[in-house]
């Protein structure tokens, strides 16, 4: 009886933490196979470990989640031609693998071998067309990231500390998207939002793509398109300039412009109408002449 409950409690433990998308998904017309990974929480003494480590100190948030279970996994797939293809995924590292996106340099090295660092200048602190961005972070020591998720090869969801000064502890952190180009792109001043965007965007292919300039790639806007029309549609005029193009704007005035023509039967009507009033002025005439005769 204890390890029902027990099971119980932890399946209600998921539910919240998924915020019910797993049954929002197996209701999904396609979707099949959604898997969502368990795990224990993590221990205290390896956040204080982390965070001891890396001198910096974990959000309230990020701790609390961390402290229910130990990173996130929750995948999905649809089944094409009686195929299960993998579509969906949202993913938060565990806090072993909450590592510092840039590693030490090896001794083995190159002494002037380039480095990340060579790509900071001061230039790429905003985005272009962005006036009011937040200043994106550095590949040297002024910033602290560390990676939250992968993303499966299209590039990197960071925790990010700016302002960073060595040999001081720091607290202050925010989620920024780094792309397959090493440009940076913020999402969210929390984990908690940010979170909340991920279950949102269901963890389609390069959804975060769609807080940048250029979007996602065609491909990942068609599988949106299918499994996410309302959000997928309102990031449009967001992250895509271009993409009223797919909206179907009909003008009737314009469309049907010279279609619409006098009814033939008002034609007919006025027609008979005039014959009627000069056969009348007709017999009138014919009227008056035989009275003078």
């Amino acid at each position: 009886m204890e390890e029902i409950k027990d099971s119980l409690a932890f399946k209600g433990v998921a539910e919240r933490l998924t915020l019910g998308i797993t049954r929002i998904l197996e209701n999904m017309p396609g979707v099949v196979d959604v898997r969502f990974a368990e795990r224990e929480p993590a221990e205290k003494r390896s956040l204080l470990s982390w965070e001891q480590k890396n001198t910096c100190i974990l959000p309230e948030d990020l701790r609390d989640f961390y402290l229910t279970t130990d990173g996130f996994t929750l995948t999905w797939s649809v089944k094409l031609d009686n195929e299960c293809v993998p579509l969906g995924c949202m993913m938060v590292n565990s806090v072993a693998r909450l590592c510092p996106l840039l590693q030490p340099v090896s001794l083995f090295s190159l002494p002037n071998a380039p480095s990340l660092a060579d790509l900071d200048w001061e230039e790429n602190s905003t985005e272009s067309g962005s006036e009011h961005a937040p200043a994106a972070p550095h590949f040297d020591s002024r910033s602290r990231i560390f990676e939250l998720d992968s993303c499966g090869g299209s590039g990197k969801v960071c925790l990010v500390y700016k302002n960073c000064t060595p040999g001081v502890v720091a607290q202050k952190s925010e989620i920024w998207f780094l792309d397959r180009s090493l440009y940076w792109h913020f999402l969210t001043a929390t984990f908690t939002s940010y979170y909340r965007l991920m279950i949102t965007h269901l963890g389609l292919p390069e959804w975060q793509y769609a807080f940048t300039q250029y979007g996602p790639s065609p491909q990942a806007k068609q599988w949106a398109s299918l499994y996410q029309p309302l959000t997928f549609s309102s990031d449009l005029s967001l992250a895509d300039p271009a993409g009223d193009s797919y909206l179907n704007k009909l003008d009737p005035t314009k469309a049907f412009k010279g279609k619409a023509k006098v009814p033939a039967l008002k034609k007919k009507q006025s027609a008979q109408c005039n014959l009627g009033s000069t056969a009348k002025s007709q017999g009138n005439a014919g009227r008056h002449s035989g009275a003078k005769r």
